[in-house]
């Protein structure tokens, strides 16, 4: 059980603070013959796969390593081509290593941008007026959950999905952020959040959270 991150969104709908806490790593190795039955592509400067799940190796898994090589973009760290050494049956037997992708700043950014219309959305569709709109999404890998101040910034917690207690949790970070983000005369609400005791405050906030959770 764990905490994978927190996510700050303004009221207008932009990032403005990112922690990756405990981000599970999932990786799988084993080794191919040919042909290849995964279809691999191109895109964001990664391999990724895009169909044929097996063993682990999901649908959006990025290719880490051939032969334990790492794998930069397409590219491996010897300079040969990894499409091409893939595609090559002399090759085979292959072992690939293949991974959960690391998100990119970009990639988190328009996450959160995704998440305001959403979060806008499921507040129309509830048949109660001045509904808060999404607290909790839960998934079968992970909850979201996810509180609104009065002034419109959305804190937003990711943990594992036995997690308890989230709810306590953003209302303290709330309070952190209130003590050491909007006390700071030099930050507007709309800025990203740079504060060095605001960031040791939250890391201390959530070894606590899940040392709690853990002693349950």
């Amino acid at each position: 059980m764990g905490i994978y991150g927190v996510y700050i969104v303004s009221k207008s709908g932009g990032l403005i603070f990112n922690y990756d806490y405990t981000v599970p790593k999932i990786e799988t190795e084993q080794t191919f013959s040919y042909p290849l039955d995964l279809k691999l592509s191109y895109e964001n400067n990664r391999l990724l796969v895009s169909f044929g799940q097996r063993d682990n190796i999901k649908v959006g898994h990025v290719l880490l390593a051939i032969n334990g090589i790492p794998v930069s973009g397409r590219k491996l760290e010897d300079n040969k081509d990894a499409l091409e050494m893939l595609d090559d049956a002399a090759n085979y037997p292959l072992n690939l290593k293949f991974g959960r992708p690391k998100m990119t700043v970009n990639e988190k950014i328009f996450l959160a941008s995704m998440f305001y219309p959403l979060f806008a959305i499921a507040s129309q569709l509830s048949p109660e007026p001045r509904s808060s709109g999404i607290e909790t999404l839960e998934a079968d890998t992970f909850k979201l959950q996810c509180f609104q101040t009065l002034t419109g910034i959305k804190f937003i917690v990711i943990a594992d999905p036995t997690h308890t207690g989230l709810e306590q949790l953003l209302k303290k970070i709330y309070e952190i952020y209130a003590d050491f983000a909007l006390k700071n005369p030099f930050y507007s609400l709309e800025m990203p959040i740079r504060c060095e005791m605001f960031d040791t405050n939250l890391q201390a906030l959530l070894e606590q959270a899940d040392k709690n959770v853990n002693k349950i």
